[in-house]
C-alpha cells in the first residue's frame, strides 16, 4: 500500500479509469452479441442499426483510449464484413 499521498491519488484515479474502461468495453461487447443475434434471426435492419451503434461506441472508446484505433478499426471491418455476407 502506497504511503506517498500522491501515490494514494493515483490509485485512486487509475482504479477510477480502469473501471470506466471495462464498462466501455463491456457495452461494446452486449451490442456485438446483440448485432449477432440480429444476424441470425434475420433481422437486417437492426443490424445495420446496430453496426453504426457500435461504430459510435468505438469511436468514442478510441477518443477516450480505452482501444486504439487500429483495433477499433479492425473490429468494425469484421462486423460489415458479417453484415454484408449474411445479406
Amino acid at each position: 500500500m502506497a504511503n506517498i499521498k500522491s501515490a494514494k491519488k493515483r490509485i485512486s484515479v487509475i482504479n477510477t479509469k480502469t473501471a470506466l474502461n471495462r464498462q466501455r468495453k463491456s457495452e461494446v461487447r452486449t451490442y456485438i452479441k446483440k448485432l449477432d443475434k440480429a444476424i441470425e434471426s434475420k433481422n437486417f435492419d437492426d443490424a445495420k442499426m446496430l453496426l453504426r451503434t457500435i461504430e459510435k461506441k468505438l469511436d468514442k472508446a478510441v477518443a477516450k483510449g480505452t482501444f486504439h484505433k487500429s483495433t477499433a478499426s479492425r473490429k468494425i471491418s469484421r462486423l460489415n464484413k458479417k453484415v454484408n455476407a449474411a445479406m
